[in-house]
């Protein structure tokens, strides 16, 4: 039986919280993906360790002292896959709950049987909140037909981190191997925001070529925000720090997308933003703190 996770992570003592970090592989080796999107997203991001073990993961961010939230993506309808498990997922953050949060993941395109996989892994497996690809996964969330699974998550009290913006999976491929970049545009997020205002919605990366869609959103919704993983910072919209310094000061959230961008690199570029001091401490932990209902 799959033992429940129970965070376990001494707040005061870490530096900072990375809100977006994958797992790409299981115990088993099986991997998130089909090999030929593994393929074409590492070169997208040139990143030299694709699929750490969730324990590698662990150590990395333990030598760092931080706490990551990690997640895999439940996109089988679309990609004919089989997702890796959410069970061992939550057994390594189990066992190494002093740094990691884990996420769960459904497919919206399995209706009722999505709704029931959500139920199970926020009761059953204590997952912290959710994570959904809208391209990867063929869907666009603001269709009322996903409505009851938007329901059943803002009754479970879980945020969901929402991808956005452009694609690294099937980046370069043809037809970028049939994934729909309309399907991330942030404003398709701003219609589940407003209806369903409980709900706790992160949006995932700088959401280019969209920010100042995503921009707009966050700062006109207050149960929206935005991770800022995907991007080296140098590289961030200017919209996107201008803003950062005032009025999404409490909105923005620290985040690499490790394996793909690691959180030495990612660090290093954030030191050299024009960003106030002021508000930098709340984008690397307070702010998720207050999300993840940790706030002391």
């Amino acid at each position: 039986m799959t033992a429940r996770y129970e965070l376990g992570i001494d707040f005061g003592s870490i530096d900072a919280i990375d809100m977006h970090v994958h797992l790409e592989v299981d115990e088993c080796g099986h991997k998130a993906m089909p090999e030929d999107l593994f393929e074409a997203s590492a070169a997208y991001f040139k990143s030299a360790v694709r699929t750490p073990s969730i324990d590698r993961i662990a150590q990395l961010y333990r030598d760092l002292k931080m706490a990551a939230v990690v997640f895999t993506v439940d996109a089988r309808t679309a990609l004919g896959h089989e997702p890796n498990s959410i069970e061992d997922l939550v057994a390594g953050c189990s066992r190494n709950n002093d740094v990691l949060i884990p996420f769960g993941s459904v497919d919206p395109r399995r209706g009722q049987e999505a709704l029931e996989d959500a139920r199970y892994q926020a009761g059953q497996l204590g997952v912290r909140g959710f994570k959904f690809h809208p391209s990867l996964q063929g869907f666009d969330p603001s269709d009322t037909s996903y409505y009851p699974l938007w329901e059943t998550l803002e009754d479970l009290g879980l945020p969901c981190i929402f991808h956005t913006g452009q694609n690294g999976m099937g980046a370069g491929l043809p037809g970028g191997r049939g994934i729909k970049l309309r399907y991330s545009n942030p404003l398709l997020l701003d219609d589940i925001a407003a209806d369903f205002p409980q709900l706790t919605i992160i949006m995932a990366h700088p959401s280019v070529p969209w920010q100042d869609e995503a921009n707009s959103i966050a700062t006109h919704k207050a149960n929206v925000y935005i991770d800022l993983s995907g991007w080296s910072p140098k590289y961030f919209p200017a919209s996107l720090v201008k803003m950062g310094n005032n009025v999404l000061s409490s909105k923005l959230l620290f985040g690499t997308d490790y394996p793909l961008i690691t959180p030495e690199k990612w660090l290093t570029a954030f030191a050299a933003l024009e960003l106030k001091e002021s508000v930098r401490p709340g984008i690397l932990k307070g702010n998720a703190m207050r999300i993840l209902g940790v706030e002391s």
